[in-house]
């Protein structure tokens, strides 16, 4: 999914929050709190599971696009900008292939 695919529904999901629009699921979750997003987002991840454990891909995309959603609700709920998660997904992406340096130990000490 392109940055600006998820940055425009991230977008979306901040105007809700800012500005409430009735009849929104969005605005529902938002109304309903931080448990509730929660539960949604561990709903989502489960079906995640289920739908890749299935062998199914198709249902497997629909139900990332679920969690996808549900982690933007979480971070407009928690004031985290999608430019954070995307500044550590930098540093991790740039960390890629130093997996011998990461179980790397001092025997001296």
């Amino acid at each position: 999914m392109a940055n600006d695919t998820l940055q425009g529904l991230f977008e979306i999901v901040k105007a809700r929050k800012a500005q409430p629009e009735e009849g929104s699921y969005t605005c529902y979750l938002f109304d309903k709190g931080l448990d509730k997003i929660l539960k949604k987002c561990g709903e989502e991840c489960s079906e995640t599971i289920i739908a890749a454990k299935n062998m199914d891909n198709a249902e497997t995309v629909n139900e990332i696009c679920d969690l996808f959603y549900h982690l933007l609700v979480l971070m407009a709920q928690q004031g985290i900008e999608l430019s954070e998660v995307e500044a550590v997904l930098e540093e991790r992406r740039k960390k890629i292939g130093n997996l011998k340096q990461f179980h790397q130990t001092n025997k001296e000490s």
